[in-house]
């Protein structure tokens, strides 16, 4: 399909016509605007500034755990998701918390029954959110703890889920794959169905779903990169690579899409670290952006508030002991050092705070998921 064609998206030379990008005091939800994030609320004047990050005390999980999905609905209100109890390939089960606006507390999972880890979570309106666990398990906050949520498919051969995400408008967006071949689940009013598959007809499952600020909803992996607008498919050229992973993707126009990801390339010795994966879509193609560190994985991306990049978290090779993230700064990714830590410290999740221009970053203090491996979160 044509670059960009029936994305929805203001390009950037119309932005550039129309008075420059996202000026003081836009209106993010306008039409023309696609950027990220519908639950993300006000931030304060402080977001995309400099921060001096800190590490947060952790209850800790089962070795080896891990922090790998983050959501906030405010200051005093905020889920982090993950696993504990792996040992390398062998899974372990599922590790929730829960933030009270002072401390971190486990969130007891056993009246589920669940084995393997949660994927994803996301904060909904009104003090709900929703989370998404190994195999097809989608779960919903009461308030007090995780419940079960049933939708079509929901214990059938073939379905799986990977990711979700909410919409202003209280709908819930979840990714993953059917027997039919759908990838992307909606849920509103309590009603549940599967979106028709993309016209290409791919077998790629994506790993991850995101919802603008005008309302497209994006899957992506390094497979499959396509917006549904409500009625139909577009499709982005697959970013593609050699053993490639796609962990995050920013629609900021039809010719201003960020994706982040690492990839292992071919060969090398063992213990060979993966290569940073920094790409940026114009409008016609995926070019490769060099990155302020080139060694490790970018794992995670966040907006402005208003649409536009902010921060992506990653993990640098060279320097393990702090998670590096890039910062967007004068029309370009810069470094900023998380807090030095006394273990390896690899960042897994990122999430912006609402209302207060900070952000919730959470991951493991190991790259192997192998015992003493233990949660780690930073703000």
């Amino acid at each position: 399909m044509g670059a960009g064609a029936g994305l929805g998206l203001t390009s950037a030379s119309a932005r550039a016509a129309a008075g420059g990008d996202r000026p003081t005091g836009a209106d993010p939800t306008a039409a023309g605007t696609d950027g990220a994030g519908p639950t993300g609320g006000v931030r304060s004047a402080t977001a995309g500034e400099p921060h001096a990050w800190q590490t947060v005390p952790a209850p800790e999980g089962t070795p080896a755990a891990q922090l790998v999905g983050v959501a906030a609905a405010g200051p005093d209100l905020a889920w982090a998701v993950g696993e504990e109890g792996r040992n390398g390939g062998t899974t372990g089960t599922p590790l929730a918390l829960v933030w009270d606006g002072i401390t971190w507390t486990r969130v007891g999972l056993a009246h589920l029954g669940l084995t393997g880890g949660l994927r994803s979570v996301a904060a909904g309106s009104a003090g709900r959110a929703w989370a998404v666990g190994t195999g097809a398990h989608l779960l919903s906050w009461d308030g007090n703890t995780w419940r079960e949520t049933d939708f079509p498919g929901r214990g059938t051969s073939g379905t799986t889920l990977t990711a979700v995400a909410t919409d202003a408008d209280g709908g819930v967006w979840v990714t993953g794959r059917n027997s039919d071949g759908s990838v992307l689940l909606h849920g509103a009013g309590g009603e549940w169905s599967w979106i028709a598959r993309p016209p290409s007809g791919t077998t790629a499952t994506p790993a991850g779903v995101r919802v603008t600020l005008s309302g497209g909803v994006w899957v992506y992996d390094s497979a499959l990169v396509a917006r549904w607008d409500g009625s139909a498919w577009t499709e982005l050229t697959a970013p593609g690579g050699l053993r490639p992973a796609v962990t995050g993707l920013l629609p900021v126009a039809a010719d201003d899409i960020w994706l982040t990801g690492y990839d292992y390339g071919v060969g090398g010795p063992p213990g060979k670290p993966p290569g940073v994966t920094l790409k940026h879509w114009d409008g016609t193609a995926w070019n490769s952006v060099s990155a302020p560190f080139t060694a490790g994985m970018l794992t995670a991306i966040v907006d402005d508030g208003r649409g536009g990049p902010d921060r992506i978290a990653g993990w640098d090779f060279w320097d393990q002991t702090r998670a590096h993230y890039l910062r967007w700064q004068d029309g370009g990714w810069v470094s900023e050092r998380g807090a030095t830590a006394p273990t390896s410290v690899l960042p897994e999740a990122l999430t912006p705070v609402p209302g207060t221009g900070g952000y919730w970053s959470v991951g493991t203090t190991s790259f192997s998921p192998y015992p003493p491996a233990q949660v780690y979160i930073e703000r």
